[in-house]
């Protein structure tokens, strides 16, 4: 499966905003603090006025970032939140929070989404009892995601349960530590979403 595999602060730079792709050490130490200018040798030299379809494709491109996702899964996202009833900048919040991978960082057996998506593709996890390695899989409100059983003796999910108690978990998940098991309560409305861009901008990328 194609992937990003460069240097995730060179995103960050380019954007012009954090995106929080190395999770918690992103607020500990941040190459955006010191460099802030974009990444290459023509980085710092005056920055043009952009145009309102370069804004636009600026806000697609710090979304799909944010959520690790390439550029034709994620226009397959956009289309199925537009054929969903409501809102559609919400319902592609929704869909890209509910993404397997996604609800692995937000219930804090993770560090960053980069990270959930290989634990993922390793078989750590199962919903509803079986088995699933399908990053993108899409998570439904009542599903329960949990480490598989003979994940849990792992060194590194032993330590991982120790610092769950550290985490924050979202208002719409909920989380049983003793058992490294999450269940989606709901799904998340914009409000209780914390996040660094304007997703009604990429509805009118798409819609232009």
């Amino acid at each position: 499966m194609a992937r990003y595999t460069g240097p995730v602060c060179k995103l960050c730079r380019r954007e012009g905003v954090k995106l929080f792709l190395k999770g918690d050490k992103c607020i500990q130490k941040c190459t955006l603090d010191r460099r802030s200018t974009r990444p290459g040798q023509h980085g710092a030299s005056r920055a043009r006025k952009e145009s309102v379809y370069g804004k636009l494709w600026r806000e697609k491109q710090r979304v799909r970032r944010t959520y690790g996702v390439l550029e034709r899964q994620f226009s397959k996202h956009f289309e199925e939140a537009a054929r969903r009833p409501g809102k559609t900048s919400e319902n592609l919040l929704q869909i890209l929070e509910m993404r397997l991978d996604n609800l692995v960082y937000r219930l804090g057996f993770a560090d960053s989404r980069a990270q959930a998506r290989q634990l993922v593709n390793h078989g750590h996890f199962e919903v509803n009892g079986r088995k699933t390695d399908i990053p993108s899989f899409i998570a439904k409100p009542n599903d329960v995601i949990t480490v598989r059983e003979h994940s849990k003796s792992m060194e590194y999910f032993k330590a991982r349960a120790l610092l769950l108690d550290q985490k924050s978990i979202p208002s719409w998940l909920s989380l049983d530590k003793d058992a490294l098991s999450g269940r989606v309560l709901s799904l998340p409305s914009r409000a209780e979403l914390e996040l660094p861009f304007d997703e009604q901008l990429v509805i009118e990328y798409y819609q232009r």
